[in-house]
């Protein structure tokens, strides 16, 4: 049961990103050819009007083809390819946009089961270093090294990821007129279980409150785009290595794994786990989408802005050979990230 409902969370977040290409293809008066949701070899399809529906083999992946999308069809007003600028940046940014839709939506969902904690401190123990540098309640925590804060989850991911010496830590604090920024430098201490701490609470979110809620699912969104980019920067660095990346098979025994723990909690329980890797990986998608390179829709975004500069189009030829060897890397890619999960099985 476990692998369905993962198969089907996977499934769900392909849908939701081919349809924000289909709806805005639709908007815009392209012809759809084919709307997928797997690759490889049809299992169910269905012809309607012009546009083939249909469910593929391998359940991960999907695409949304459309009239002139890789080649040129001159005269006609419904293929991609003859289309403004601008309708073609919509269709193409329509995927990764309904991925943050869709976390978006979840991301409510998730809050609403097990709430959230905002950016106002609201104890700081005098037994740990955040204390000792300084820190108060009713500060309001902005910054840590220089980055932009908008979630407390980042400053224990930051924390446990750098392991810093020193961290210097921004609050706002209020004053009678707004507020004061004050940067405080801050040694952590390490908890039995190796986990680098400064000792800050922060208030609990009123959940019930539906502006809240909406409010902080945003800020949910905007945090794990950080994350996501945050991850991308430690991949290049060589702070964490190819072997720490899951792919479609390792993320599809995290899921189940996290179903099967909290199937004996209850539905709440089941619902909030799930919501959390939709998330996750709806969001992952999103971002990795938007990333300039060939064969994905920020690579195909990259041409658009050029030609927009430009004021005439890259040769279509040339920009489909460019997509070819793009998608060909990006298969080899997926076929070494799929034997790691393999590995990683029988480890």
């Amino acid at each position: 049961m476990s692998i369905i409902v993962s198969i089907l969370i996977f499934g769900l977040i392909v849908f939701i990103h081919e349809l924000g290409h289909f709806l805005f293809a639709r908007r815009a008066g392209i012809l759809v050819e084919e709307f997928a949701v797997g690759m490889g070899p049809q299992l169910l399809g269905k012809k309607v009007g012009e546009t083939n529906y249909s469910i593929r083999a391998i359940p991960f992946g999907g695409y949304c083809k459309m009239m002139g999308e890789d080649k040129a069809v001159a005269g006609d007003q419904r293929s991609f390819s003859e289309k403004t600028v601008w309708q073609r940046f919509t269709v193409i940014f329509g995927g990764p946009l309904f991925n943050f839709i869709l976390a978006f939506v979840f991301s409510i969902i998730y809050l609403s089961i097990v709430g959230g904690v905002g950016r106002t401190i609201d104890e700081v123990p005098e037994e740990f270093p955040a204390y000792e540098a300084g820190i108060q309640s009713g500060d309001i925590l902005v910054g840590y090294n220089g980055r932009w804060i908008v979630s407390a989850s980042e400053l224990r991911l930051y924390l446990n990821n750098e392991k810093p010496e020193v961290a210097h830590i921004e609050v706002k604090r209020p004053a009678d007129n707004g507020y004061d920024k004050i940067t405080f430098e801050v040694k952590p201490d390490i908890s039995e279980e190796g986990l680098y701490r400064i000792g800050i609470n922060f208030t609990l979110l009123d959940m019930n409150n539906p502006i809240t809620l909406v409010k902080h699912a945003f800020i949910e969104i905007v945090y794990w785009i950080k994350i996501v980019i945050y991850s991308l920067g430690l991949l290049l660095t060589g702070s964490v290595s190819g072997g720490d990346v899951s792919g479609p098979v390792g993320l599809v025994g995290a899921v189940s794994q996290g179903y099967e723990e909290s199937v004996q909690y209850g539905f709440r329980t089941v619902m909030a786990t799930m919501s959390f890797w939709i998330i996750l990986i709806s969001s992952n998608l999103g971002v990795m989408n938007l990333l300039p390179l060939p064969a994905l829709d920020g690579g195909r975004l990259v041409f658009i802005a050029i030609e927009a500069i430009r004021g005439k189009p890259v040769d279509p030829d040339k920009e489909g050979r460019v997509h070819f060897i793009g998608f060909v890397l990006l298969m080899g890619l997926m076929v070494l990230v799929l034997f790691n999960d393999i590995v990683k099985l029988f480890e």
